[in-house]
């Protein structure tokens, strides 16, 4: 922990939509901790007055874009100002950029035909598109072999995606879909694998911590049924990504973070001004219309996300025990009225105006070897 901290706080920043309250409480709580790690103090709007912007640590509720501009209103250039991540395009922080385009299709200002190239078998089989028309092509290419999955590249939690087996069902989608969001953001169209497992593989920097990490998500029911986002359990190594590769690692996890790396790699490599001192790979595992097993880098999260709470109790377990290399952290969603672990950090507890009763919480153990 440094002695002399080069921030004079730790603030939150809001993103282009009003963050909903259980983000809200969770991201303070995050940023309080975020704090305490460097040595200063997380401070609230009020307390802000007459800091200069660049003097602060940032928590976005976003991904940046823009990073002169950021640079210019908050200083942020380095990894060591903010927890987040930061692009040059708005098409760069979703799902869009993990497939190629169709060949000659429209593409977005800043899209690189490289990124695909160089990443390579970490993507699944599948199209992006920026055009209602290269949709249709997108999908008649995809359709020959077997049903796709379709998917707005701003939804989240798994919401807003659907299976297409022919292009009848294709145009009923397409009907509903607004054109300009995706000439701007873009939609995926995907192979659809079943008996999914979505392995989670990232890494963090705060204070001079990076701790890498590997683990599994769980779904759960929301309050109208939906299988959504319920947790995620970690491993997390004091270290970079050779340090995770060093653990003893069943085959399936050991290829997930080599295809999270070549996916990041190939994203430093293409997308000019990236920086992250956050970064979260959702890769899936699952069967294709054959049977085989198939393995691919979903998306990607360079912004505050569902396992950050397990993430940065990690960073302050090493930060307090500079012997201590691994940990098991988890993180908690629970629509419901269970109690709530005696050894468990609770993030959020409450009737969100949303999504209704919610707890949010953490726990972090002992790492127990395979």
């Amino acid at each position: 922990m440094p002695s002399t901290p080069r921030k004079s706080g730790v603030a939150l920043l809001p993103g282009a939509k009003p963050t909903p309250d259980h983000e809200m409480a969770v991201h303070q709580s995050l940023a309080i901790r975020i704090a305490t790690l460097l040595g200063t103090r997380f401070l609230d709007e009020d307390e802000r007055q007459g800091i200069p912007a660049h003097d602060l640590y940032y928590l976005p509720a976003d991904t940046l874009i823009d990073p002169a501009d950021w640079r210019q209103r908050c200083g942020i250039a380095s990894l060591d100002d903010f927890f987040g991540g930061l692009v040059s395009q708005p098409f760069m922080v979703t799902k869009a950029i993990s497939h190629p385009r169709v060949q000659g299709g429209a593409a977005p200002e800043g899209w690189a035909d490289a990124f695909a190239a160089q990443a390579g078998d970490a993507l699944l089989d599948g199209l992006t598109v920026f055009s209602l028309d290269d949709a249709h092509t997108a999908a008649a290419l995809l359709l020959k072999h077997a049903p796709l999955r379709l998917k707005p590249v701003r939804a989240t939690a798994g919401r807003g995606q659907t299976i297409i087996r022919d292009t009848q069902e294709l145009d009923l989608v397409l009907n509903h879909l607004d054109e300009a969001e995706i000439h701007l953001w873009g939609l995926v169209l995907e192979q659809n694998l079943t008996e999914v497992r979505t392995l989670s593989v990232g890494q963090v920097q705060v204070a001079g911590i990076t701790a890498s990490y590997h683990g599994t998500q769980q779904l759960t029911e929301d309050h109208r049924g939906e299988l959504v986002y319920g947790g995620s359990d970690l491993v997390v190594v004091r270290g970079d990504y050779p340090t995770l590769l060093a653990l003893d690692l069943e085959d399936a996890t050991r290829l997930a973070i080599t295809q999270a790396r070549r996916y990041e790699q190939a994203a430093l490599s293409a997308f000019p001004g990236f920086i992250a001192s956050r970064r979260n790979y959702d890769v899936a595992r699952g069967l294709d219309h054959r049977g085989l097993p198939r393995s691919g880098v979903l998306e990607q999260s360079w912004r505050v996300g569902g396992a950050s709470s397990a993430e940065i109790l990690a960073l302050q377990a090493f930060a307090a025990d500079p012997h201590l290399q691994c940990v098991q952290a988890s993180t908690h969603e629970v629509f419901d009225d269970s109690p709530i672990p005696a050894d468990a950090t609770l993030f959020y507890q409450g009737d969100d105006s949303e999504l209704g009763r919610l707890s949010k919480y953490a726990r972090i153990r002992d790492y127990e070897r395979p």
